[in-house]
């Protein structure tokens, strides 16, 4: 059960389901917001029937690579080699798990950089 604000409202990471669309998912791996596990499924190939994908422009993978929390290995892949969800943190890179407040505003700035760059990316239409 997801216990804190930053656990259900922030996004751990984004998902991308069989058409090419995106959504932000918390650390359950539910689409943000989400804090019922009677409600949990598979992020990326569920959650087809509430409208929580968009499809978005500039989502290369060279960008997806750069906001994940450590390139290839915030990431995973389909069958095809395709991206198909980013993490934005891992337990070690979790601001909310920093050992010191150095620490802490560090993994805060890395995870609200990411935000940030993603803010700027388009929908498309």
């Amino acid at each position: 059960m997801l216990s804190n604000f930053f656990r259900i409202n922030l996004p751990y990471g984004i998902a991308k389901n069989e058409n090419d669309e995106w959504m932000a998912f918390n650390r359950e791996y539910m689409p943000l917001g989400f804090n019922d596990m009677s409600l949990k499924q598979h992020v990326g190939t569920s959650y087809a029937d509430k409208p929580i994908y968009t499809k978005y422009k500039g989502l290369s993978e060279r960008f997806l690579l750069s906001i994940s929390f450590d390139g290839e290995k915030g990431v995973r892949r389909d069958s095809e080699d395709k991206i198909e969800k980013v993490f934005f943190y891992n337990d070690g890179s979790n601001p909310t798990n920093a050992s010191s407040k150095e620490e802490e505003h560090k993994l805060w700035t890395s995870y609200f950089e990411k935000l940030r760059l993603l803010s700027k990316i388009k929908r498309s239409l």
